[in-house]
Parts: structure tokens; C-alpha cells; sequence
């Protein structure tokens, strides 16, 4: 039986056609991701989802990394990552760490197991289901152990040539849940397990495919990805969740996060992000600076790295979206090239993150006493902050403000499955 759909990025209403397994719906008028693919039941990514949990488990059993340079050595295990900052007087950094690479993903594995156990009940249904469903989706941008991974790496490369490193366990069990987690994130079907913890309301009239959402009054649902006519309290009339239709200007809250990450851009490059101490002696390391300690040195694969994470990246994203918001505020016009800026700008941001994730682990692992120590600057926590800004300014965007109210750039208005 087929269902209406409306697309989140472009407000075209289409219908979708019955699945089969292996198979995803997309939106014909921008491509836009209507649906992930079809599963056959929620076994498959509840099995994922376990299997990340109990790697995440041994985690925090074995020790992460070990140093040792001249006869001193230091071995840390992954939570000294956060008691080390929090020592240093950066618990800022300390929570982004935690929560961005354990936390939100430890609980959204937990609560992923218990909605596949929900949706797999013909019984009463468990408690808690919707609201629990109605938060999941939020947390996904906010998931990052793939980037610290990379940050990981990064770190090892910088000092590798001053010290012995030595990969425990846990590094291991760490990649290994990082990839588990991103099996599970590519398995789920989030239009089915809405379908089984929550059916879909009727409508209450009429909905043409093959038109705007605009035109006729229709808004998605941000959780469950439901159409209904926009009512006057603005709530999912099946998950319950707040609606921002067209008529709230969100452009000048992108325009608010995006001065105010640009304000901060400042900071984080004029303060150092690390110090290292070598017998007494510090040396302030800045962003830029950091660029150039490698490249000097020869590491010109990981400076690439640096530079474009801690400098293009954030620079072209702030740029991308201020264009966007001017572009939104225009006429419409070469809506699907700017669409695709926009998914490639969100895509990005969160791997501007790995320069944090250097300092936590270098200011952790390298502590050899009055021989060599390494510490966090305060140009980490701006620059942490100009990271979270930019993500949320992107997530604030409206890209259905780049859309016409009408004119469908292909006049098949059937979803592809």
C-alpha cells in the first residue's frame, strides 16, 4: 500500500511505493533520503546495536594508549582523557569529549535495543516508546568516535617521532565499536520501527503528491518524518513533536550562530590550542602554528589534514551558509546546486572536531614528568565552540527556503524505491 511522503529539504509532496528489503525511497525533486533501507525486521540492527555496546563496554576494561620517552613512560586508559582535562580546569573540552564519543552514542545504542524490543511486541507496548523514538534522530550529527579515531591517529603521528607509542587494547575495542556503531546507524529503518512502536494518523483531507507542502498547509514531522496540516499548537499529531513552519524566520538564528562562530573563529587562532613543556619550557602552539610544525617537519599528509579541518573547513562553512541564508532570502533559483551545498556543508562540519580531539589526547597520553608534558590552551575551547556553533547554524537552516512554492524539476511525482 502506498504512502505520502514530504520531503524535509524541498517540501515536494510525493508517494511512496511499497518497499521490499534492500530498497530506500528518494525524494524526485531533489534526491533528498525519503526513507532508509527496508530491513525485514528489527533484528538485524538490534544484533548491531549489542554487539557496539559491549565493545564500548571493553572500552573502559583495558588501557588505551602507552608513551614512554627516555626511560619514563606513561600508560592512559580512556577515561584519564577526561579527569586530565578536567584537571587542567577544561571541563568544557572534557564533556564535548565525553559526550560526543561515548555518551550520545552509548545512549543511543541503549535506547535503539529497547525500541527494537518495543517494535517486535504484539503485546501492550513498552512505556516511554514515542518520546524515547522522538529524541533519537537529534543525537545522530552529535555522534563522533569515527573522528576521534582520526584525531587519535593524528596525535600518534605527531609525536611518534619524539617517544615510544604503544596501542593497547582498548584503541582497539574503540575501533572496532566505531565501526560496529556505524553498521547499525546504515541498518535502521526508521520509517517501519515508526510504523511499529506508532501508526500513522489519517490525515484529515485530502493531500496531493505531485505539489509543495506550502501550498497546501502540510509540514514533516522532524522525528517521524509524518505530513500533517499545520495546526495551531504546531505538533505531530503522532509523536507529539514541535513543528517550525514556514512563517517563523529562522534564517536570523543561522545568521545570530553563524556571526557569533565567526567572532570565535578569532580567538581560537590568536590563543594557542596546546603547550608543550620540555623541561621547564613552554611552547604555545597555535592552530596555524601547528600547520606549520608539521609541514616543517615533513608530515605533509597529516598538516594537509590539520589545515583542512581546523582552517578550510570552518572558514568555508561559515561562508557556504551565509551565502545560503542570503541566497534563501532571494529569488529561488538553481535550488538543487544550492541543496547540495547545503548537504555537503552540514556532512563536513563535524570533522572540524579532530584538532580538538589531538589536544585531549596529547594533553592525556604525553606526561613524562619534568621531561615532557603537553597541555590544553584556551584556544581549544574556542575553537571547540566555533565547531559546535557552525553545526548547529546548519541544522537551524531551512533548506526549503531554496525551493519555488511550485515547479517540480521532473514531472514523475512517484518516489523512486
Amino acid at each position: 500500500m502506498s504512502r505520502l511522503a514530504l520531503c524535509r529539504e524541498c517540501d515536494w509532496v510525493s508517494r511512496l511505493p511499497p518497499r521490499r528489503p534492500g530498497q530506500q525511497a528518494h525524494c524526485p525533486r531533489c534526491g533528498h533520503h525519503l526513507t532508509g533501507i527496508a530491513q525485514r525486521d528489527a533484528q538485524a540492527p538490534m544484533a548491531w546495536a549489542i554487539a557496539a555496546l559491549i565493545a564500548l563496554g571493553l572500552v573502559f576494561v583495558f588501557p588505551f594508549l602507552g608513551f614512554s620517552t627516555h626511560g619514563v613512560g606513561h600508560v592512559m586508559n580512556f577515561g584519564d582523557t577526561v579527569s586530565a582535562l578536567i584537571g587542567d580546569d577544561y571541563g568544557a573540552l572534557a564533556a564535548v569529549l565525553l559526550a560526543t564519543t561515548v555518551g550520545f552514542p552509548g545512549v543511543y545504542l541503549a535506547a535503539l535495543i529497547y525500541l527494537c524490543i518495543a517494535a517486535g511486541r504484539n503485546r501492550r507496548p513498552l512505556p516511554g516508546v514515542v518520546p524515547l523514538a522522538r529524541l533519537l534522530r537529534p543525537l545522530e550529527p552529535w555522534m563522533m568516535s569515527d573522528v576521534f579515531i582520526v584525531g587519535v591517529l593524528v596525535s600518534l603521528i605527531k609525536i611518534v617521532s619524539l617517544a615510544d607509542i604503544h596501542i593497547r587494547a582498548s584503541f582497539v575495542a574503540f575501533c572496532v565499536y566505531s565501526l560496529l556503531l556505524l553498521r547499525t546507524l546504515t541498518l535502521i529503518d526508521w520509517t517501519a520501527l515508526w510504523d511499529a512502536v506508532a501508526p500513522v494518523p489519517a490525515p484529515g483531507r485530502d493531500i496531493r503528491s505531485g505539489a509543495t507542502g506550502r501550498s497546501q498547509s502540510l509540514v514533516a514531522c522532524a522525528a517521524c518524518d509524518t505530513p500533517f496540516v499545520v495546526n495551531r499548537h504546531h505538533r505531530c499529531p503522532r509523536c507529539g513533536k514541535r513543528h517550525h513552519v514556514f512563517r517563523v524566520d529562522r534564517i536570523q538564528l543561522t545568521w545570530a550562530l553563524l556571526v557569533t562562530s565567526a567572532l570565535l573563529y578569532i580567538p581560537a587562532n590568536i590563543y594557542p590550542v596546546l603547550s608543550t613543556i620540555t623541561l621547564g619550557n613552554a611552547q604555545p602552539q597555535t592552530i596555524a602554528g601547528g600547520v606549520l610544525h608539521l609541514a616543517e617537519a615533513g608530515d605533509w599528509p597529516i598538516a594537509a589534514v590539520i589545515f583542512v579541518a581546523s582552517i578550510v573547513v570552518p572558514i568555508s562553512k561559515i561562508v557556504a551558509l551565509g551565502w545560503l541564508c542570503i541566497a534563501a532570502r532571494g529569488r529561488p533559483g538553481a535550488s538543487l546546486s544550492r541543496t547540495r551545498a547545503y548537504r555537503l556543508t552540514e556532512k563536513i562540519g563535524r570533522w572540524s572536531m579532530i584538532d580538538v580531539f589531538v589536544v585531549a589526547v596529547l594533553a592525556t597520553l604525553v606526561q613524562a614528568g619534568a621531561l615532557m608534558s603537553i597541555e590544553p590552551g584556551r584556544g581549544a575551547v574556542a575553537f571547540a565552540g566555533v565547531v559546535i556553533l557552525t553545526m548547529i547554524a546548519a541544522l537551524t537552516f531551512d533548506t526549503r527556503l531554496l525551493w519555488p512554492d511550485s515547479a517540480s524539476p521532473d514531472p514523475d511525482t512517484e518516489s523512486s524505491a
